[in-house]
């Protein structure tokens, strides 16, 4: 393993602070410890299987307070992007813990802080649920990926059948409840929208301590 590549050593961790004050403090507060558990036991294997073996120059667009970090085992550079400052000041706590030169910025999904065709792999986990604009967002990844870049994801999903109607049903009050996350997003259907070549799909059922959150979606896709 290359000297930069060493947990924590030769960090270069710079912060472009482009949201300067607000963000959900309560919300940021309680994250990490109300999914604790289901990082444990569900999303931290998981993480470490969707971006561990991510080469190249890789975009991680609102990450949060920085769950993804500690699996980047063999990325170039990392950028974290988090425009929400209360998520942001946990993200840059755990600055160290990512393997990889890490950049933390605090731009949005809505216009990726990178020049067309310049990022080999864009992550989104847990964020294409509370974007305003997926649409936007996805169509900013296609147009910051090289041709032959990755896409990840891991996102919680509407679903299907009786328990998609009420999802649908419970979305505007969830949104309210917990900082503009909504239950009713599709993201496949999404990121085949925005021209993306679909990858591997694998659905799997959220924990019961999520409530109305069940429906869960890990998936890789291609930029042309």
């Amino acid at each position: 393993m290359t000297g930069h590549r060493r947990k924590g050593a030769r960090n270069r961790y710079r912060s472009q602070m482009s949201v300067p004050t607000g963000g959900h403090r309560v919300f940021a507060a309680l994250y990490d410890r109300v999914l604790d558990p289901v990082e444990r036991r569900v999303l931290g294997p998981r993480r470490a299987a969707l971006v561990g073996d991510l080469t190249g120059r890789v975009l991680d667009v609102g990450a949060g307070t920085g769950a993804n970090l500690p699996y980047y085992r063999d990325a170039d550079e990392v950028i974290a992007l988090e425009p929400d400052p209360a998520m942001r000041r946990r993200l840059r706590d755990r600055a160290g813990s990512c393997a990889a030169p890490l950049t933390v910025s605090g731009a949005g999904a809505d216009a990726l802080p990178a020049a067309d065709g310049s990022v080999d792999a864009v992550v989104f986990t847990l964020v294409l649920c509370t974007v305003p604009d997926p649409a936007r967002a996805l169509a900013e990844a296609h147009r910051v990926l090289r041709p032959g870049g990755r896409l990840v994801a891991i996102e919680h999903v509407v679903g299907h059948g009786r328990p998609a109607t009420w999802r649908r049903r419970l979305a505007p009050l969830w949104e309210r409840m917990a900082a503009g996350c909504r239950l009713d997003r599709d993201t496949e259907a999404a990121v085949t929208a925005a021209g993306f070549v679909p990858g591997t799909v694998e659905r799997f059922p959220a924990t019961p301590s999520w409530g109305p959150i069940g429906a869960m979606v890990q998936l890789t896709a291609t930029r042309a």
